[in-house]
């Protein structure tokens, strides 16, 4: 048989052709954060498809904070990204790097301009620069402060250094051309004044280099050698490349551009985030509601569930939207082979079995996992009294419910058959206990012939149950409403997007379940221990996602 033929996206065909061509001897990628927030999944494409593409092609690759903004950037961002790059299992190793780190040699650029004449210092304020920027459709025109002499401008850059300009006073602009068809090349502002503090460099500066200026730099400091970012970087190309030119960079990174990931009816805006986290409406950052890494980590997605989701999303140049069921599908399949299948009550009666022999206990010996018998076996006890979930039992069932109502007899999953004789109620009429009897020669529910029974139902031995919170998580998002508003750009929220239940009952196997653990509740879903509220005394479970979805793979 001949070699399989892997079709490569077409990032690895221009990485190919740059290889065989001697552009570079090796590749070099990276992925530069500003650290104003924490990531969420669209970043996670990029961390996957950046650190993918250095170990595919036996590279380098590099994690670089581009802190170059101190106005928003805070050191509680720079640990979460570290530990989401770190989950998603991309390896930086000793290249861990901050934009700030390189503030010297982007200066030295900056007077390397000017001194080549492609830099002066403007005096206009910043609503002139955009008047005098032009259109899309008409050109810009010449800052009256364009021709300053190299000695006059190395002067006001150097009174900018020390301090002696107020914030938004003057600037440092590239020059280029005010009548180039794409706005990013009208001599763009590359340096401004801020009297700020810098979390790494505290207050050496006041001048701090805007992105488009610092980010090539960077790269090519790093030498970084594809440049892999999103297709709304495409117009900047240009300047991009003008900046390593003129700054005499070599060997030269090159710039590719790729679609954004976007998730239908999910919210990831860092602006609409921040404002959730600080009105209280979710809780934290980590909210599980959320699509931040932090957030899909703590309501129990994995990695690998990630991966999986970035590989079916694919790598292109044209945007399009992925629906976020998905990312479900990614996750039930990831879980479904390797969790042990646990019984949980969510909405707990009693269930009394008055034949049973009272004060006995016996443990039944039940597989972790159907579908995987490596996943062993575990004891679980049985006894009179059991909760069973509220809505395998009514009074007067409708046609066609095969669950326990007065005479019906139902298997109690990996135990026995009962049938229902009586039930108990309080002053308001809500059931409060069920009583039934017990055939015991239908030990384990399986392998009986006698009878057949149409219903199945879950349980867990009362004396022994674990008590838990159960958070039960829906769409933050009204779907049928969209993510925004359109009258005032809010956000349309789901006012049922968490329902917490307080009083539910796990089996005892869960007493040795820790943070982030995860577990398929029998006919209820998959959960996982809740990493940031959780205790030994009071297990709390977030619930990951349902056991099904209509989502189908397309063929």
């Amino acid at each position: 048989m001949g070699e399989e033929t892997v079709s490569k996206n077409f990032i690895e065909q221009e990485i190919d052709k740059d290889l065989k061509e001697g552009v570079y001897q090796e590749v070099c990628t990276r992925f530069p954060p500003e650290p104003n927030g924490y990531l969420h999944i669209g970043h996670a494409k990029s961390i996957i498809l950046n650190s993918g593409l250095a170990k595919e092609y036996g590279g380098t690759f590099h994690l670089r904070f581009d802190d170059t903004n101190p106005m928003k950037e805070d050191m509680e961002f720079v640990e979460s990204i570290k530990e989401d790059v770190k989950w998603l299992g991309a390896d930086w190793g000793d290249h861990l790097y901050f934009a700030s780190d390189y503030f010297d040699t982007m200066y030295e650029c900056a007077i390397k301009l000017i001194k080549k004449g492609k830099a002066y210092v403007c005096d206009l304020s910043a609503e002139e620069i955009r008047e005098y920027r032009g259109t899309l459709t008409e050109p810009g025109k010449n800052s009256p402060y364009r021709d300053r002499s190299v000695e006059e401008n190395l002067q006001l850059f150097e009174e900018m250094r020390a301090g002696k300009i107020e914030d938004g006073k003057r600037v440092l602009r590239a020059k280029i051309d005010m009548t180039s068809p794409n706005i990013n090349m009208r001599d763009p502002v590359i340096y401004r004044v801020a009297h700020m503090t810098h979390h790494n460099t505290g207050d050496k500066w006041c001048i701090y280099p805007m992105y488009d200026f610092a980010h090539p730099i960077e790269d090519a400091i790093e030498k970084i050698t594809h440049s892999i970012c999103t297709l709304e970087f495409e117009d900047h190309r240009p300047l991009y490349d003008w900046v390593v030119k003129e700054c005499e960079f070599d060997p030269a990174p090159r710039q590719i551009e790729f679609s954004k990931l976007y998730l239908t009816n999910v919210v990831t805006g860092k602006r609409y985030i921040k404002k959730l986290v600080m009105d209280g409406i979710v809780d934290g950052w980590d909210d599980p509601r959320l699509v931040s890494i932090a957030a899909l980590r703590r309501r129990g997605f994995t990695p690998e569930s990630i991966r999986k989701f970035v590989e079916l999303c694919g790598v292109s140049k044209s945007q399009s939207s992925v629906d976020y069921a998905m990312l479900e599908y990614c996750i039930r399949e990831d879980l479904k082979m390797k969790k042990p299948r646990m019984m949980a009550v969510l909405d707990p009666i009693k269930l009394v079995i008055d034949n049973y022999p009272e004060g006995e206990v016996e443990y039944l010996d039940v597989e972790n996992n159907l579908e995987n018998p490596e996943l062993g076996m575990r004891k679980v006890p049985f006894g009179r009294e059991l909760y069973i979930e509220r809505n395998d039992f009514m009074i007067e069932p409708p046609k066609k419910y095969f669950r326990l109502f007065p005479g019906n007899e139902v298997r109690l999953m990996h135990a026995y058959f009962v049938t229902c004789t009586s039930y108990e109620t309080d002053e308001d009429g809500n059931v409060t206990v069920v009583h039934a009897t017990y055939d015991p020669e239908t030990k384990c529910g399986t392998g009986f012939t006698g009878r057949k029974v149409k219903g199945t139902i879950h349980w867990v031995y009362a004396p022994l149950a674990k008590q838990a919170e159960i958070r039960l998580y829906e769409n933050l998002i009204d779907e049928e409403k969209g993510v925004y508003n359109k009258e005032d750009g809010s956000l349309n929220l789901n006012p049922n997007s968490l329902e917490i239940r307080k009083g539910c009952y796990v089996e005892d196997s869960f007493a040795e379940a820790g943070p982030s653990d995860s577990f398929q509740f029998v006919r209820n879903g998959y959960f996982c221990v809740d990493s940031k509220d959780s205790t030994p005394e009071q297990l709390v479970f977030n619930r990951i996602v349902s056991l099904k979805s209509s989502f189908k793979l397309p063929k």
